[in-house]
């Protein structure tokens, strides 16, 4: 069988993930950050003990929406990765409450608390509170009309790792929204796909 093969076959589920029924799709609920981020890691030291092809000094990560949460929290608590792109991110819990045009009770819904419940609780699931921690180079990536993660998610992420001397770069993009990456203009796609492989290849 080929690597080529071999990875085509792998296929690892982090909980919150769909496929494998409700309770697993909830079981990153309250604890985002938690045992999600514990399986992602257990899957790159999987892949990278199953194919030696894989460079374990030469990996990037990158993500969307929860995955650009989840980019943002990753490099805020590991350093395993050469670099890193967050794309239409949420950054701060606490300045995400009651913004996003998904509605008001999604903070609670997802973390168990909303603001006035328990702002402390808030801001330990918010990658922001570890920006300190941060050693990847960091792109960041967001479009200037998202309403699903408003921009200004991203803006902190900026505005604070440059505060602290970080590696970082921010992209917007005019008129894009939450599906730049999906049915945005093809011009802004291609340049977002392009900024991408750019940090990479610079990095990787």
């Amino acid at each position: 069988m080929t690597c080529s093969k071999r990875l085509c076959r792998f296929v690892y589920e982090s909980r919150g993930s769909h496929g494998y029924g409700q309770s697993f799709v909830d079981a990153c609920r309250e604890d985002y950050g938690g045992k999600d981020y514990t399986d992602l890691m257990s899957a790159v030291d999987y892949a990278l003990k199953e194919f030696d092809f894989i460079d374990e000094n030469r990996i990037g990560v990158t993500g969307g929406s929860y995955g650009g949460f989840m980019t943002n929290w990753i490099v805020g608590h590991t350093n395993r990765f050469k670099a890193a792109v967050t794309q239409r991110c949420i950054s701060n819990w606490l300045s995400f409450y009651g913004v996003s045009d998904i509605g008001y009770f999604f903070t609670k819904w997802e973390l168990g608390k909303n603001l006035m419940d328990d702002p402390t609780k808030l801001w330990d699931f918010s990658p922001l509170k570890y920006a300190e921690n941060v050693e990847t180079p960091l792109l960041i990536v967001h479009g200037e009309q998202d309403l699903r993660c408003p921009i200004e998610q991203s803006e902190q992420m900026y505005t604070t790792l440059k505060h602290l001397r970080k590696e970082v770069e921010f992209v917007r993009f005019p008129e894009a929204n939450h599906e730049l990456s999906r049915s945005g203009k093809p011009k802004m796609r291609i340049a977002r796909l392009n900024h991408i492989a750019n940090w990479f290849e610079k990095y990787l």
